[in-house]
């Protein structure tokens, strides 16, 4: 069990775990897990983790099927500028692997982003803290556990 599903058993909040063969993944393990899943790319979400001017760090939260957008993460933060944070570091900071960092139960609790593509859904599906392990829950959830605001931080890819 990853901490990102103690946290949703612990509060009570109604999720799903769905698990699927990472070792398949032909290097973007988000589509790879959408295919899988058979859901669409636009409901499955990808964390990164990006650092600000002020060398802040920002956890930004958006579907696969698109690419963060540095400078309107920038402005949702009211910085000047982000770039993605180093593998090395976004791994000793969430205390997961790249490819399984989930939004939840990370080790340092960063300021977290979720592109508002994420309100159209019912439901968003996130990295439940491991490769291969999904988690389904409702956007306004992920939003009051990461204590994140939505923005608009995505460009279609």
């Amino acid at each position: 069990m990853t901490p990102a599903i103690r946290i949703l058993e612990a509060t009570g909040i109604a999720h799903q775990v769905r698990r699927y063969d990472a070792s398949e993944a032909a290097g973007d393990y988000g589509i790879d897990a959408s295919n899988q899943l058979g859901l669409s790319p636009d409901e499955v979400f990808k964390t990164l983790v990006a650092e600000t001017d002020t060398h802040a760090f920002v956890v930004a939260i958006v579907p696969v099927s698109a690419r963060l957008d540095l400078k309107k993460l920038a402005a949702a933060m009211h910085t000047k500028k982000t770039f993605m944070a180093e593998p090395a570091t976004v791994e000793k900071m969430t205390g997961y692997v790249l490819g399984g960092v989930s939004p939840l139960g990370q080790k340092k609790r960063l300021r977290t982003v979720i592109d508002s593509s994420a309100q159209t859904f019912d439901r968003i599906h996130v990295s439940g803290g491991r490769r291969g392990l999904e988690i389904s829950l409702a956007p306004d959830d992920l939003a009051q556990l990461t204590t994140g605001r939505f923005a608009d931080i995505a460009n279609a890819d």
